[in-house]
This record gives C-alpha cells, sequence and structure tokens, in this order.
C-alpha cells in the first residue's frame, strides 16, 4: 500500500471515530434533555406522555393530602389559569409550602394525574425559577417576581 492511500486511510479512520463519538454524546444529551411545561400547557396537550418532564407552578392552598404511610402525598399545582394534580412518594424538601412555588419532575399517567419523581422548593422568599415566574405573570397574577 502506497503512503498516499496510508494518510487516506488514516484521515477516514480518524473522522469516522469522531462522527461517532459525537453521535453518542448527542444521543445522551438527548435522553437527559429534560422540558419544562406550566398546568396549562398540560391542559392543552402540549406535554409529552410517557416521557420525563418539568411541571412548575404555585402549590394551591390546602390541597396537600398525605397517605396513612406519611411519605405518600399528593398537591394542586396551579398557573392561575389551569390546575394540576400531583402525586409524589418520598420527603418533601424543607422549603415546600402552601401558595409557594414547586417545580416537580416527573411524568404524566393516564389519568392526567403529574407523578412526580421529585420535588423541588424556592430557596427563599424572593426566588423563584424564571419559567414558573413566566408562567404565572402568563396565568394573569400581578405580583409575580420578574
Amino acid at each position: 500500500m502506497k503512503p498516499r492511500h496510508k494518510r487516506l486511510l488514516l484521515i477516514l479512520a480518524g473522522l469516522a471515530a469522531t462522527g461517532i463519538a459525537a453521535a453518542l454524546v448527542l444521543s445522551a444529551f438527548q435522553k437527559n434533555l429534560v422540558f419544562f411545561f406550566t398546568p396549562t400547557q398540560i391542559a392543552a396537550g402540549q406535554a409529552p406522555h410517557g416521557k420525563s418532564f418539568r411541571l412548575g407552578g404555585m402549590v394551591v392552598e390546602h390541597s396537600l393530602k398525605r397517605q396513612a404511610d406519611g411519605v405518600t402525598l399528593s398537591f394542586v399545582v396551579t398557573d392561575l389559569a389551569q390546575d394540576i394534580t400531583v402525586q409524589y412518594h418520598g420527603i418533601l424538601p424543607d422549603l415546600f409550602k402552601e401558595g409557594k412555588g414547586v417545580v416537580a419532575q416527573g411524568r404524566l399517567n393516564d389519568e392526567h394525574v403529574f407523578v412526580a419523581e421529585e420535588v423541588l422548593a424556592k430557596h427563599d422568599e424572593n426566588y423563584m425559577p424564571p419559567e414558573a415566574a413566566y408562567a404565572l405573570k402568563q396565568g394573569g397574577q400581578t405580583g409575580a417576581p420578574k
């Protein structure tokens, strides 16, 4: 084999390896990508079924209900236009409160109940995830943080 052919073969092998590595990285990134949806978007059917996504909004006052085991609970999240029930099995964050902002990650089941795998609460009285603040502003709350 001529040196010219060896170089060409080496360059083609390098390009193929780079292409495979890029495809693997993009595939892993796509699998870990999680989108954010509001209750209004979920009610409109824009949220994916069978895929994990994030739900954000405000926890409705007096909607928190605990089951007898103490770690299974449900609550309602609103964007002031639509509500969605969230079921969660686990320990809630210390800062979780009714009437405050929350972001939950999970899936929508067949009964249109959001089954959360993780619940995140805001960090202090001034913080709210930008997506949740925007959703509340769109829902009609005038005092939403900017």
